[in-house]
């Protein structure tokens, strides 16, 4: 037999559509009515995505990496749960179908969810092709639908204990810093002032909420009449913890990073782009929340994509990345750096 990470007939490396098949037979017998072939969904993070289709209908599915070897990485048990439990909540995610922990079948485990249509929106040139209406209209929405997110009670849909919220953010600082520490290469003039001030100025988190964890515009399906979300994806940093470190990360998505032609970029260019403060001011006055500390979190947000910058950069000069950009990468993490740096000296002046 052709091992399962190989690609089998009409399917790419890591799915097999025909074992895939007599799976979803067994276990959802007249939900595939054809031969099954597919693709992979590119844009996706670790874990990777295909679309399935039968020629009739279209689902896809979510596994790890080939040959991972960290699962709490990339554990599908607790993705599919998130998503099952908030699908009929008002936060729009794909309807789970099945969740297969049986390596045998694909050689790791997997879940199937719905095929939803809609546009992930990854750059500000992107946007800039909508226009600034709807541009503004996606960019509220996204924060709408954060706020629904957050409203969710862990306890009620299943999630109370999703994570360990006590010290949340505590952890959080300690996990990133240990990852910088393992990525250091060279010196980095004011990442230890960052993420020592940080430390220092540790903000006192609200109640819990279900968080995200990477929430951002290219990270949600966008369509209809309305442009409104129609679902939002790759749940896997998801838990429970500390909502605003979800509003602070796309505050930082939404500011203007003052570089042109840069290979990583933000969606503030786009024209009609909500600025920071109203989705702040949005937030906060639909969930209710004290966002005062938000420059606290913002700061988190650029020191964390800082350290993953560095990463990247560390395993570039090790010969371990190749592709187009990643020989820039380097170049930007002091603009990240001082971002922070920025940001943090905003709250202690205020």
């Amino acid at each position: 037999m052709t091992p399962a990470t190989e690609p089998g007939p009409a399917g790419p490396r890591g799915l097999d559509p025909e074992r895939l098949r007599e799976h979803l037979d067994a276990a959802r017998p007249g939900l595939v009515t054809g031969a099954l072939t597919g693709r992979l969904i590119e844009g996706g993070r670790s874990n990777l995505t295909y679309e399935v289709t039968d020629g009739a209908s279209r689902w896809v599915v979510r596994r790890p990496p080939l040959g991972h070897v960290l699962a709490t990485a990339h554990d599908m048990r607790r993705e599919h749960r998130v998503i099952a439990a908030l699908h009929g909540t008002a936060v729009p995610v794909p309807r789970p179908l099945l969740l297969c922990e049986d390596e045998s079948v694909l050689g790791a485990p997997f879940y199937v969810m719905e095929y939803v249509t809609g546009t992930p929106y990854r750059t500000a040139g992107e946007l800039a092709a909508i226009g600034p209406e709807r541009t503004r209209r996606a960019v509220l929405g996204l924060v709408d639908t954060l706020v629904e997110l957050h409203a969710v009670d862990p306890e009620a849909v299943g999630l109370g204990d999703f994570g360990r919220p006590e010290g949340f953010l505590d952890r959080q600082l300690r996990r990133w810093g240990k990852q910088l520490a393992a990525s250091r290469g060279r010196e980095l003039a004011g990442i230890d002032e960052l993420h020592g001030a940080l430390g220092r100025t540790l903000p006192h988190s609200p109640a819990p909420t279900v968080v995200h964890g990477d929430f951002r515009l290219d990270n949600v399906l966008i369509g209809g009449p309305d442009d409104t979300i129609r679902a939002v994806l790759d749940w896997e940093m998801s838990t429970l913890g500390d909502p605003l470190t979800d509003l602070g990360l796309l505050v930082m998505y939404s500011s203007d990073l003052g570089l042109t032609d840069s290979p990583v970029s933000t969606t503030s260019a786009a024209p009609g782009h909500p600025a920071p403060a109203e989705l702040i001011e949005r937030y906060a006055a639909r969930s209710g929340r004290d966002t005062g500390s938000i420059a606290w979190y913002t700061a988190f947000a650029w020191f964390k994509l800082a350290v993953i910058l560095e990463g990247i950069h560390y395993r570039y000069t090790l010969g371990q990345t190749v592709g187009a950009g990643f020989d820039r990468i380097g170049e930007l993490v002091p603009v990240f750096i001082e971002h922070g740096l920025t940001t943090l000296n905003e709250l202690q002046e205020g």
